[in-house]
């Protein structure tokens, strides 16, 4: 059985049009599935950031409870460290286009 559709009714400038219509004439699909597969992608990309966002915060956390148990560990280097990770973790998700 079929999932139930929605009817939306959407304002987007005519650049987004163009492009939805010129993705839908190449893969011979109508601008409908289209712009559904562009939303889940979205929505998809907006929880992976969000998840990224609490591990940025959780690994924060423990950097500072590092640092109140062992205040010698140089702390600079660490949240580079974690910064460095949290930037690969960003470009595995979302390559650069360039």
């Amino acid at each position: 059985m079929t999932e139930r559709m929605y009817r939306a009714q959407i304002l987007m400038d005519p650049a987004q049009r163009r492009r939805l219509e010129e993705i839908a004439r190449r893969e011979g699909r109508s601008i409908s599935a289209v712009t559904r597969q562009v939303i889940d992608a979205g929505l998809e990309r907006m929880e992976n950031e969000a998840e990224l966002w609490k591990k940025r915060a959780e690994l924060l956390s423990s950097l500072r409870t590092l640092r109140q148990q062992q205040p010698w560990v140089d702390a600079g280097d660490l949240v580079n460290e974690a910064r460095q990770e949290r930037e690969d973790e960003r470009d595995q998700l979302w390559p650069n286009p360039s």
